[in-house]
């Protein structure tokens, strides 16, 4: 059966490519170069069909007045999709590694970065590691405050089940597993679940189609069904952060529950925000959202 058409680009923009210990990372750039403001990087969520899309609303937002980069993660978007082992190390390394090439190409000094979800850890962990490299965090919707337990493990330590992760990659179900949880009816119904509506953005469904159907989509998303792309020690990431931090969410969908946040509620260097969206609240209040970040920012003297 022959390959399905690659979709076409999650953004108009230039599109770049870098390697290391990532594997090969795409990304995309647009906007003005030393245009008053560090640039920003962009950093989509983790699913089952995630891309570079998730941040278009921001992407497209922000190429007016300032250098902006949308990273696409491991094993999504136009980036590598081979079959190998997707962890937050290798997450944050790609994170690490486009910082290093934006830093190489602007000759600015430390970045703004907003990430999404699960994607927030990964970007809390590379600030933890190469805080001279980040200005600021945003973290939308961001996983680790839910529940009472704290994610306290040892320092790189995961909640990953190996053996879920060896019965999703059986043959001969997998690919037809993956087919079936990633079929135009389902990835709908998810996306309502994160939207917490029926009136999902449907640029973002159309696209989450597309790209679940390469070749090689299923590899990081059964690393994150699976659980290998939680970090067990995002606790002590949060904690060490020492940039300005805004952290909004949404109160509708599957994500609200953020019940540890007021353990970082009085901390000086946060701000938290909630809006009356649910988990994508960029696409539905990017106003607001803007305007809370940008106060929040100026609060936090950045």
């Amino acid at each position: 059966m022959a390959s399905p058409p690659p979709p076409p680009p999650a953004m108009d923009a230039e599109r770049g490519e870098i390697g290391g210990r990532a594997g090969r990372v795409g990304f995309y750039a647009a906007g003005p170069a030393g245009a008053g403001a560090p640039p920003l990087l962009l950093v989509h969520s983790v699913n089952a069909a995630a891309s570079a899309y998730e941040m278009r609303p921001l992407f497209e937002h922000y190429r007016r007045t300032r250098r902006v980069y949308a990273l696409d993660l491991p094993g999504y978007g136009f980036s590598e999709r081979s079959d190998r082992e997707y962890t937050p190390r290798l997450m944050t390394d790609a994170v690490l590694a486009l910082a290093e090439e934006i830093a190489r190409r602007e000759g600015a000094g430390a970045l703004d970065a907003i990430a999404l979800s699960l994607s927030c850890e990964f970007l809390a962990r590379a600030a933890v590691e190469a805080p001279q490299a980040f200005r600021t965090l945003a973290l939308l919707s961001p996983t680790g405050f839910s529940g009472t337990r704290r994610r306290e493990g040892p320092p790189g330590s995961t909640r990953g089940m190996d053996w879920l992760w060896r019965a999703l990659r059986f043959r001969p179900w997998d690919h037809a597993l993956f087919a079936g949880l990633t079929a135009p009816p389902v990835i709908r119904y998810f996306l309502q679940r994160t939207f917490g509506t029926k009136a999902i953005d449907e640029g973002l469904f159309a696209y989450d189609v597309a790209t679940a159907r390469q070749p090689g989509a299923r590899f990081a998303p059964y690393c994150f069904l699976s659980a290998k792309l939680f970090s067990d020690d995002v606790r002590r990431l949060y904690e060490a952060l020492r940039q300005p931090v805004w952290m909004t969410h949404g109160v509708r969908g599957d994500f609200v529950d953020y019940r540890q946040k007021r353990d970082f509620a009085d901390r000086p260097n946060w701000r938290i925000d909630v809006l009356e969206t649910g988990a994508l609240p960029h696409f539905e209040r990017l106003a607001e959202l803007v305007q809370r970040y940008e106060a929040a920012l100026a609060d936090l003297g950045a």
